[in-house]
This record gives C-alpha cells, sequence and structure tokens, in this order.
C-alpha cells in the first residue's frame, strides 16, 4: 500500500489515522512508531520535526499531538464535498475537460461518498444532449455515470477528428482551386507582329541593360512540380517559356507603342532606314530615337 508523505498541507489528524494504520501492528510501541514517522514526512513538516529539541517527548501520543496543533491551519487548504457544487462545465468546455478538472479536485477530498460525488458531477453538466442522455439513464453508480461519460467523450474526439480533417482538406481544395484557376490575362487587345521571336528581343533588351528581370519571379506561378523543360529568361525560372510568358509580351508590347523596339517591327528597316544619300539630318532622328531607347526599362 502506497502512503504519500505529508508536506505540510492537508489535515494532519487524516494523516496520523493513515499513518496508524499502516504502521501499527500488534504489540508496537511508541518507539517504533517514533522511529517510522519521520519516513512519512516531506519538505515542511520534516523540517519541524527537525527543530524539535532532543529528549523533549516521552510517548508518541504527545508527539502526535504537537504537530496537529502545529499543522492545524494547513486542514483550511482543503476542498470539502460542498466545494464539489460549484465546479460547473463550461460553455464551451469538452466533457473530458470538465471531467478531468472535477477529478482532480474530487481525489484531494478525503472520505468523499460516491453519491455525493456522482450527484455533484451530474449537476455540473452544462444543458445539452449528454445531459438529457444521463437525466433519461439515471446511472445509480459513480461507475456507471463513468462509463456513459466516456462513450460521450469517445464520440466527442471522434467529431473533433472528423471536423479537423474536412477542415484541411477544404484548406487544400481552395488551395489547389486557386493554382488551377490562376492564370495571367493579357492587357491588350491586340500584338504588335515582331520581326524577331520574343525570347530573342528579351535577351537583347536584358544584355544592353535596357529592362532588368523581373522583381516579381517568384509570384508569378507556384514553384511545385513546375516543367523543368520549360524556362523563362524574363522571369529567370522554369515552369513556362519566354514566348509564353505573358508579362514579357505585355512589357514588349507596352514598350513597342512607345517606340523603342521600331527595329523590331516588321517592314520598319526597309521603309525607315535612312539611304546613302538621305539628308544629315534624317540619320541623326533616326540615332537620336536609337539612343533614346538605350533608357533602362524595368517591369512593374
Amino acid at each position: 500500500m502506497t502512503f504519500t508523505p505529508y508536506d505540510g498541507l492537508g489535515d494532519p489528524k487524516k494523516f496520523h489515522e493513515k499513518f496508524r494504520s499502516i504502521i501499527i501492528v500488534n504489540g508496537a510501541s511508541d518507539l517504533v512508531l517514533y522511529r517510522c514517522f519521520p519516513n512519512y514526512l516531506d519538505g515542511p513538516a520534516i523540517d519541524w520535526l527537525c527543530t524539535l529539541p532532543t529528549s523533549s517527548i516521552s510517548r508518541f501520543q504527545e508527539h502526535a499531538k504537537q504537530f496537529d496543533d502545529h499543522f492545524a491551519r494547513s486542514a483550511i487548504y482543503l476542498h470539502d464535498s460542498d466545494y464539489l457544487n460549484t465546479i460547473k462545465q463550461g460553455q464551451n468546455e469538452s466533457l473530458k475537460d470538465y471531467m478531468t478538472r472535477f477529478t482532480k479536485v474530487a481525489i484531494c477530498i478525503p472520505d468523499l461518498h460516491p453519491e455525493v460525488h456522482l450527484h455533484a458531477i451530474n449537476s455540473g453538466l452544462r444543458p445539452g444532449k449528454f445531459e438529457e442522455t444521463i437525466a433519461v439513464a439515471k446511472p445509480k453508480t459513480l461507475a456507471d455515470f463513468c462509463k456513459k461519460a466516456k462513450e460521450q467523450i469517445d464520440i466527442e474526439e471522434l467529431r473533433h477528428a472528423r471536423k479537423a480533417d474536412k477542415t484541411y482538406y477544404r484548406d487544400e481544395d481552395k488551395m489547389q482551386n486557386s493554382k488551377k484557376s490562376f492564370k495571367l490575362t493579357p492587357r491588350f487587345e491586340s500584338y504588335t507582329q515582331f520581326n524577331t521571336k520574343r525570347e530573342d528581343i528579351i535577351k537583347e533588351i536584358l544584355n544592353s541593360k535596357f529592362i532588368k528581370p523581373s522583381r516579381k519571379a517568384d509570384t508569378y506561378q507556384d514553384t511545385k512540380n513546375v516543367d523543368k523543360s520549360k524556362y523563362c529568361i524574363f522571369h529567370q525560372k522554369h515552369g513556362h517559356t519566354t514566348n509564353e510568358c505573358v508579362v514579357a509580351k505585355d512589357l514588349l508590347e507596352r514598350l513597342a507603342r512607345q517606340g523603342h523596339l521600331d527595329k523590331y517591327i516588321t517592314g520598319y528597316m526597309q521603309k525607315h532606314a535612312p539611304s546613302s544619300t538621305g539628308n544629315t539630318s534624317s540619320k541623326q532622328q533616326y540615332r537620336g530615337k536609337e539612343k533614346a531607347s538605350s533608357t533602362q526599362y524595368e517591369q512593374p
């Protein structure tokens, strides 16, 4: 039989009663009781025992009285059975949490009658389906109540697990749907026909530092399960080609409409290139446009 050492908290008289029931045997003397007693003390209780003057106690009964008197005030920290009636299940508290909280108090009450225990824990249930189940079943013993409670706890935990799974899969579906539905929409109704592939134009204007690579490369699309065989020079990442890139296509169209990509437009060189006999002013205008196109341009 286990016996938790007395540490100064709790009713000292109850402790003495339990100590005697364990230690006393037929013919046990005061000396045996006194020598065994320190083995069942801890903390402040053993500290108190060590402060007693040597040979100050002749009989164990006298020692017990001093012990009870010294630690009598510790009994006020114990809850009695009436306190159980103040424990109520919270509005959002699970049955498992309520019973755990209730039991932690109940086990510390000495000689708690099972019927008192049953009545108190039953009275603390919040209105609901389980309370109605108990009202109909009318369990006669604490064991019967605990059996019903265990069944309800299993149901609540199963529902909670299912709800968590549904939430997880719902979030997963939302993420997948958002990824599937993500598609960049072209900004222009019509696009300029270039005499060079868009990929080559992007390469050239990147090398000339006319534009800089997109700063939003990481947010263009999902980085998982991308097609490694495709690469976009403008975004500098895999998953799509430069010719397929809507962002690069829109950028080139905007630059073309601003007059920065005239040399890539079909027929421009034949129509607008200065002849050998052309005047000096036309040559200067062309060179001026070429100079203007050297300005850096970055994708917003």
